[in-house]
C-alpha cells in the first residue's frame, strides 16, 4: 500500500530504464536470506537491498495501527536512512556515507518512510526529529513532482499510478491535501492519477487503473495499479478502515471528466470482479511461461481487500479475507515483515483482529521480525496510522514490482509495489 511491488520495482529501476513496465505481482518469496547483510534494527532477515526502507515502513505502520510502539533504535535505523535532502533509497548499506549523484533515491520508500515516521514520532525518543524527518521527505517528494502532477519511481521518469498513489498516500497520511500538491504547469497528483483510469466501456479490464501506458500508449488493466488507485481516489493508503454504508462497486462512465472518487469506485468495481472467480487475485504469467501457470497472488490480495473496505465494498471482500486466513501464513513467514504488515492492514480494514487471523498472530509474528518493541502503551495509532480514514497509506502499495521490456522474473517486496 502497498508492499512487495515497490522493492520489485526498485530492482527494475535500477537494472533497465524504459518508459513501460507493468506490476509483478507479490507472490514469490524473498531473496535467499542473507542474516550477515542485515543491520541492526532493520526488520527481516533478507537481503534489504530492495525493500530495507520499505518493509521497515511497513511494519511501522501495522505496528502503530495496532497501538505497538517500535523500538528506538528501529526507529533510528530508518531516521539514518535519509538523505540530507530528504530523500530515501530503497536501502542504504553505509548510511555514514553521504547521499550523491549516484543514490537511486525512491520516491516509494520516500512516501512510505514519511507515513511510518509521522505515525512513530509521537512515542519515539526525539519526537522533533523524526517529525522533522517526515517533513522533509514530504517537501523532496514536492520537489520532484512530474510535470503531469504524478509521480515516477526515480525521479525524471514517466509518472506511473503505483508511485503517484503511494505519495498522494504520504500527503494526506501526514494531514496535507493531496489536491493542493500542484505541478509548474499547475496540475494536481489526481490529474495525473486519471490518466490511468480505464473507462467502464473497456471490454478488458472496465474500470481499472493501468501501471503505464504500453509502448503503443494502450492502458492495460492491472490490480496491484488498481488497488492503489482506487485508495488514492478515495484519498486514502494502505492503513485505511472499511467504510460505511456497505455499497455494492458498480462502474459508471460520467458524461464530464470523472472525480478521483468516481474513478476510484470504478477500480473497486474492477477488483471485486476479479476476485469474485476465485476468491483470490493470480499473479500475472510470466513472459514464456505456459498457459494455466499463475499463482495466488497474496500482497495483491491483501491490497485489494483494504481498497475494497475502503469503498464500502465489505460484502465483496468478505470472501478474498477468509481465503488470505485460511491461506496466507505459510506466505507471509517466507516474505516477512512487509507480508505480516499487508495482512495487518487487511484485517483491521474488514475489523478483524490481527492477533487471530486464522490460526496466525499476525502483529506476533511481525515484532518477532525484529527489534522488541516497546512495551504496549495501551495507545491508539499515531495520525497518519490509525486515522487514515480521512487520508491515504501499498497501497498497496506496496509492494510491489514491475516486469521492465521482457520482464525480470518474480521478487519479494508492496508493491509493493
Amino acid at each position: 500500500m502497498i508492499s512487495v511491488r515497490r522493492a520489485a520495482a526498485a530492482l527494475a529501476a535500477g537494472a533497465v530504464l524504459s518508459t513501460t513496465a507493468a506490476t509483478v505481482a507479490a507472490a514469490a518469496p524473498s531473496p535467499t536470506p542473507s542474516p550477515a547483510k542485515v543491520p541492526a534494527g532493520l526488520y527481516g532477515t533478507t537481503d534489504p537491498t530492495y525493500d530495507g526502507v520499505w518493509r521497515q515502513s511497513l511494519a511501522f505502520l501495522a505496528q502503530r495501527g495496532s497501538g505497538i510502539q517500535p523500538a528506538d533504535r528501529a526507529v533510528d535505523w530508518l531516521l539514518g536512512q535519509q538523505c540530507a535532502n530528504g530523500a530515501f533509497a530503497s536501502y542504504r548499506p553505509d548510511p555514514a556515507t553521504a547521499c550523491d549523484t549516484k543514490t537511486m533515491l525512491d520516491s516509494n520508500a520516500t512516501a512510505v518512510a514519511v507515513q511510518a515516521l509521522d505515525a512513530v514520532k509521537r512515542q519515539s525518543a526525539d519526537p522533533a526529529k523524526a517529525e522533522k524527518a517526515a517533513k522533509a521527505g514530504a517537501a523532496w517528494l514536492k520537489s520532484v513532482q512530474n510535470k503531469d502532477g504524478g509521480w515516477s519511481f526515480t525521479p525524471g521518469g514517466p509518472s506511473d499510478a503505483n508511485s503517484t498513489s503511494i505519495v498522494i498516500g504520504a500527503f494526506a497520511a501526514t494531514g496535507e491535501q493531496p489536491g493542493g500538491v500542484k505541478s509548474a504547469d499547475g496540475k494536481t497528483p489526481y490529474d495525473a492519477l486519471l490518466t490511468f483510469a480505464l473507462p467502464c466501456t473497456e471490454k478488458d479490464g472496465a474500470g481499472a487503473f493501468a501501471y503505464q501506458p504500453d509502448k503503443a500508449g494502450k492502458l492495460l488493466a492491472n490490480a496491484d495499479a488498481t488497488a492503489a488507485a482506487t485508495l488514492a481516489g478515495l484519498g486514502k493508503g494502505i492503513t485505511a478502515r472499511g467504510a460505511q454504508p456497505q455499497q455494492r462497486p458498480v462502474c459508471t462512465d460520467p458524461s464530464a471528466k470523472p472525480t478521483p472518487e468516481r474513478a476510484a469506485l470504478n477500480g473497486a468495481s474492477y477488483l471485486a470482479a476479479q476476485l469474485a472467480r476465485t476468491g483470490h487475485l493470480d499473479t500475472p504469467p510470466m513472459p514464456g511461461a505456459a498457459a494455466g501457470a499463475a499463482l495466488p497472488d497474496y500482497g495483491n490480495t491483501a491490497d485489494a481487500v483494504v481498497a475494497l473496505a475502503a469503498a464500502g465494498a465489505r460484502k465483496e471482500a468478505t470472501a478474498p479475507l477468509a481465503w488470505l486466513e485460511k491461506n496466507a501464513a505459510d506466505w507471509a513467514k517466507a516474505s516477512g515483515p512487509a507480508a505480516y504488515a499487508q495482512l495487518v492492514f487487511a484485517a483491521h480494514a474488514m475489523d478483524t483482529d490481527p492477533r487471530s487471523f486464522g490460526s496466525t498472530d499476525l502483529l506476533e509474528q511481525l515484532n518477532a521480525t525484529g527489534p522488541a518493541p516497546k512495551a504496549p502503551d495501551n495507545s491508539q495509532a499515531s495520525a497518519g496510522a490509525g486515522e487514515d480514514e480521512g487520508g491515504f497509506d501499498l497501497w498497496w502499495i506496496i509492494g510491489i514490482g514491475t516486469v521492465v521490456g521482457v520482464g525480470i522474473g518474480f521478487l519479494l517486496s508492496g508493491r509493493k509495489k
